[in-house]
């Protein structure tokens, strides 16, 4: 669990490229909100590599500041959790919810200056099967010209429509990380601080491997 994967930069483009939900999130399709954010944030981040290579706690709050506001981190984290949440206690929940965001925003931030890509796009569609849930579905473009299919599951809680759950060419990000979650907890006796204080998700986005989950459905 400890290699983290340069192809995670193709994660770091997509999450990046929301930016910081608007003020009007609340009123906004998740579709608006998504393509409004774009524009916003890769002005930031275009040919600034360099600087953020060489600041890189900069980079790290950069990276905080954009996607703390769009990812619903209790849920997301409870869910990686899986079976083991209800039998947790309430500072372990705690713990790993910070734990899980930091893991995220460091590898962000390795990613977002290793990954060389050229283009961001959402796509046109929205899928929403419920009220206060919907997918959006984007594009990362690299240099290479190779492209990867990315598509974000949003939650409506509270008026604001925030991230839940990735999958990214292919890779369902929610359910790779749950499983892995599961089997340190089978590789450490079920010691929840163990877990807690090893964490760190490994994922290959462009080949896969044993512990990745192509998306299902």
């Amino acid at each position: 669990m400890k290699r983290v994967s340069r192809y995670v930069g193709v994660l770091v483009a997509a999450v990046l490229g929301m930016g910081i939900l608007s003020a009007q999130a609340a009123s906004q399709s998740p579709h608006e909100v998504v393509s409004q954010s774009v524009d916003q944030l890769m002005s930031k981040l275009d040919n600034n590599q360099d600087r953020y290579r060489n600041h890189p706690d900069e980079l790290k709050s950069v990276v905080e500041q954009n996607i703390d506001p769009i990812v619903d981190w209790r849920y997301a984290s409870a869910s990686v959790m899986g079976k083991y949440f209800q039998a947790a206690s309430p500072e372990q929940r705690s713990r790993f919810a910070r734990v899980f965001k930091q893991t995220l925003i460091d590898t962000y931030a390795q990613g977002l200056v290793t990954f060389d890509y050229k283009d961001v796009r959402v796509m046109d569609n929205q899928n929403q099967r419920y009220d206060d849930q919907a997918s959006v579905d984007m594009e990362v473009i690299a240099a290479s010209g190779e492209r990867y299919p990315v598509s974000y599951t949003l939650r409506n809680r509270d008026g604001s429509w925030k991230v839940i759950n990735v999958v990214v060419n292919g890779i369902n990000l929610g359910l790779t990380f749950r499983n892995q979650f599961d089997q340190a907890m089978r590789s450490n006796n079920r010691d929840f601080d163990a877990v807690i204080n090893g964490w760190a998700p490994d994922v290959d986005l462009k080949d896969g491997d044993g512990d990745n989950q192509k998306a299902q459905g």
